[in-house]
């Protein structure tokens, strides 16, 4: 039986998950990244091989408060990019991670800016 660490674990689900999850030009996948400071999320197309819109909490640097709050603003920059891109649904991919706490607070931001998932 072999030990496996915290991310090796995150990684593990998430690679699960990838097998289901694909994003296309007009269904991008929106993934999560948590960092134990920061948030980043993109979207991809999977059949081309490219971001079409990404956002960082290291971008927000004028967003102040909770974590949840930074990821807050996070969601609702990439609803806005994806939505001056013409992108309305996407699929939504956790990254591995719990949807709770600064990934349910970037996913609900992310549909109050417009996007379906």
């Amino acid at each position: 039986m072999t030990v496996k660490t915290r991310s090796d674990a995150r990684r593990a689900r998430h690679e699960r998950v990838r097998e289901r999850v694909r994003g296309t030009a007009e269904r991008p996948r929106l993934v999560v990244f948590r960092s134990l400071a920061n948030i980043q999320a993109q979207l991809i197309d999977d059949v081309n091989g490219h971001t079409l819109a990404q956002a960082t909490s290291l971008e927000a640097k004028d967003a102040k408060g909770t974590k949840s709050e930074v990821a807050m603003v996070v969601g609702k920059q990439l609803g806005e990019r994806a939505s001056a891109k013409g992108i309305q649904v996407v699929v939504f991919d956790r990254g591995g991670y719990r949807y709770h706490g600064r990934v349910k607070a970037l996913a609900d931001a992310a549909r109050a800016a417009g996007l379906r998932f």
